[in-house]
């Protein structure tokens, strides 16, 4: 499995950004999804989480309220819709991949066995 994350930039704190991750390979074998965040310095994180059939989602706290997870199954493909962002939120953002079939989602990155190669996200006013 290959895991493509895209639409990261520069934003304004208040502005609303969406990104995707694009799955590719063996995509039968994936159950749950997730982004993570690494910000300069600091440990990667978790954002949120999707189930496989995009019915149960999870968020951490400081995001919860203002990002929206969702997956399109039939293209592959997740997405991270964020909102009123803060200067908080900069970091790079990668997708991930979990293939445990007993869980709705992952919260851990040692849940998550695919990685994309993260998109930066970077708010500043």
């Amino acid at each position: 499995v290959q895991l493509q994350a895209s639409g990261g930039g520069l934003m304004q704190p208040g502005d609303s950004l969406t990104l995707s991750c694009a799955a590719s390979g063996r995509t039968s074998s994936i159950y749950y999804m997730g982004w993570f965040r690494q910000a300069p310095g600091k440990e990667r994180e978790f954002v949120a989480a999707i189930s496989r059939s995009g019915s149960s989602t999870s968020y951490a706290d400081s995001v919860n309220g203002r990002f929206t997870i969702s997956r399109d199954n039939s293209e592959n493909m997740v997405y991270l819709r964020m909102s009123s962002l803060k200067p908080e939120d900069t970091a790079v953002y990668s997708c991930a991949a979990g293939v445990d079939s007993r869980r709705n989602w992952g919260t851990t990155d040692r849940e998550y066995v695919y990685w994309g190669q993260g998109t930066q996200v970077t708010v500043s006013s």
